[in-house]
C-alpha cells in the first residue's frame, strides 16, 4: 500500500507560479512512476505531468510544456510540480499518483494503482 498527500495549492493570479508536493508513505517511493492528474470544473481528469522511476524521463501534457517542472527527491520519498504562468484554465483538482515501474504510457490514468486526495489550484484572471 502507498499513502500520497499533495499539498503547495492555493489561489494565485494570472502569471503566478505554484510548487505542489507530494509526500509518499509506505511501499519503497524508488520502485514508482509518478504522475501528476488534474480534474477541473465539468472537466475529466486529464493527464498534466509525469517522472519515472530514476528521474531520467518526463512527459508534460502539451497544456502545460514549457511553463510545468516535474521532479523527485527520493531522499525525502516526494514528487514535485513546479507550474509558471498560471492561467485560468489551469484551475482545477490536482492529484498525485504513483504507477508501478513498467507502464506503456505516462497519460493513461488506469496504469496508476495509488492517489492522493487532490489539492485545489485556482488561478483568478
Amino acid at each position: 500500500q502507498v499513502q500520497l498527500v499533495e499539498s503547495g495549492g492555493g489561489l494565485v493570479q494570472a502569471g503566478g507560479s505554484l510548487r505542489l508536493s507530494c509526500a509518499a508513505s509506505g511501499r519503497t517511493f524508488s520502485r514508482y512512476d509518478m504522475g501528476w492528474f488534474r480534474q477541473g470544473p465539468g472537466k475529466e481528469r486529464e493527464f498534466v505531468a509525469a517522472i519515472n522511476w530514476s528521474g531520467g524521463i518526463t512527459e508534460y501534457a502539451d497544456s502545460v510544456k514549457g511553463r510545468c517542472t516535474i521532479s523527485r527527491d527520493d531522499a525525502e520519498n516526494t514528487v514535485y510540480l513546479r507550474m509558471n504562468s498560471l492561467k485560468p484554465e489551469d484551475t482545477a483538482v490536482y492529484y498525485c499518483a504513483a504507477r508501478p515501474v513498467g507502464g506503456r504510457y505516462f497519460h493513461t490514468v488506469e496504469e496508476y494503482h495509488y492517489w492522493g486526495q487532490g489539492t485545489q489550484v485556482t488561478v483568478s484572471s
